[in-house]
């Protein structure tokens, strides 16, 4: 008879549920070039050997091109310049990791591309590479605060209609002079709520029993101000005692170009800030997917340590994912207007990389009378990499198959969690100029169309 055997085999396939290694930006091992190569090679055979990845973001079919093309058709055929190459297309939208990879942890293959690419850049940037344009870009608040008061200025002078200007701008910095750009308002969501406040609804169903307290995010509090107005405003409409927190950048960007010191510093801060509302029975609501991300799961795993970013985490809902939830709970308050026109949701990456479902169709459905109807293929856009010169082609060339889709919905607006995707794939319908080319849609978040429906917006 033989032995039964001590520990199971390895199983194929995603058959456990997948979890991510702790981020070990503070050990020097990580940064070693050499040992993150090394590491490149091998997870890029196994995707090599699989490729179910091929049709997510152009990192795959760069990968996949260059292996087939080396003189070996193996990964020993490749190297440090064809690993750039990959690096540069990947927007860490986190897909392959979630919704394709067979291969993930706890599988001993141990895949996880998206954050090999971190490393990658981190290791990279560590060792002196640096973007000075993508830096720039990258600080939103200071960007936000320096555009506030000359708002109309800034906005004029980026606009895509301002050839002379934006060719400038696309020779000195590189920023492609066909992207859009977005804009800055000299008020911000953070004056706006300060100028209005916002008594909870007495007769609303969760009165009394929800405190929020809203991250407003740079990009709404400096470019979407709407969107932080109608969060606040539907929430205290539910009897939601609301709060308008926002200490500072989630720095996403920072994480995007590998300043994962810069990421950490932010993230105690936050969390610190955070700390007094969570101790007090506030639940945190982000206006952002990728804000929504970086507090839920990026940060607990670069300071997992940290207990403020742990309660934080737990305590952090998406704004359509908190407003499902308190109509399961309490029921929503009465008022909503049937709608007509359509809206189409996009899924945005970093809103799927939650796992929590497609939150936003699932509350505009809650609109009577509205179509609602789902998108679910990447937009391409990923931060700057969807404005730079040397990326603007390829961020389009990713959307194109999404804004097709969006298009032949046929509905007046466009939402998503995301509001540089809506901005994207917006861009890309109305910049269709085949002669059937089809209308393009209005963007808003969610949120926004949430609330024109209960009239407060």
């Amino acid at each position: 008879m033989s032995e039964t055997p001590t520990t199971s085999p390895p199983r194929e396939g995603s058959l456990d549920a997948p979890f991510r290694r702790p981020i070990l930006w503070r050990d020097d091992d990580y940064y070693d070039l050499d040992k993150v190569h090394a590491e490149l090679q091998r997870q890029f055979d196994v995707c090599h050997t699989c490729r179910r990845c091929f049709n997510l973001c152009d990192s795959f079919p760069r990968m996949f091109d260059a292996i087939d093309e080396s003189a070996t058709g193996e990964v020993d055929g490749i190297g440090a310049k064809e690993h750039a190459h990959v690096a540069e297309a990947c927007t860490l939208c986190d897909m392959c990791f979630l919704t394709k990879c067979p291969y993930v942890p706890p599988h001993p293959f141990d895949i996880d591309i998206p954050h090999l690419i971190l490393r990658y850049r981190a290791s990279k940037r560590r060792a002196g590479e640096k973007e000075w344009v993508r830096e720039q870009l990258g600080e939103t608040d200071r960007n936000g605060k320096l555009a506030k008061p000359v708002a109309g200025l800034a906005n004029w002078a980026t606009a895509r209609s301002n050839t002379p200007l934006r060719k400038l701008l696309e020779a000195i910095a590189k920023i492609d002079a066909e992207a859009e750009l977005p804009k800055y308002h000299s008020k911000t969501a953070t004056d706006r709520l300060r100028n209005d406040p916002l008594a909870p609804n007495p007769a609303g169903p969760a009165f009394g029993l929800r405190k929020v307290a809203v991250y407003a995010t740079c990009f709404v509090d400096y470019n979407k101000p709407n969107t932080a107005l109608a969060a606040a405003r539907v929430l205290a409409l539910q009897g939601c005692e609301v709060r308008l927190v926002y200490p500072e950048c989630c720095k996403m960007p920072q994480l995007e170009a590998g300043d994962l010191a810069t990421v950490a510093g932010a993230a105690g801060r936050v969390a610190k800030a955070f700390a007094p509302y969570v101790a007090d029975g506030y639940d945190v609501v982000a206006l952002t997917a990728s804000c929504g991300l970086m507090m839920k799961f990026e940060w607990p795993l670069m300071l997992p340590e940290d207990a403020e970013v742990a309660r934080l985490s737990a305590a952090t809902k998406d704004i359509c994912e908190y407003v499902v939830e308190l109509s399961k709970a309490y029921g929503l308050a009465p008022g909503l207007q049937a709608s007509e026109g359509g809206a189409t949701v996009h899924h945005a990456c970093h809103a799927r990389a939650q796992n929590m479902g497609a939150k936003s169709a699932e509350m505009l459905r809650m609109i009577p009378g509205l179509k609602v109807d789902l998108v679910e293929r990447c937009s391409g856009h990923g931060g700057t990499f969807g404005v730079m010169k040397g990326t603007h082609a390829v961020a389009n060339k990713v959307g194109r198959p999404a804004a097709r889709q969006v298009a032949g919905k046929g509905n007046d607006v466009l939402c998503s969690d995301c509001p540089l995707a809506c901005k994207h794939l917006v861009q890309l319908i109305a910049d269709d100029t085949t002669p059937d080319a089809p209308k393009a849609p209005t963007e808003a978040h969610p949120i926004e169309v949430f609330a024109r429906a209960y009239g407060v917006l």
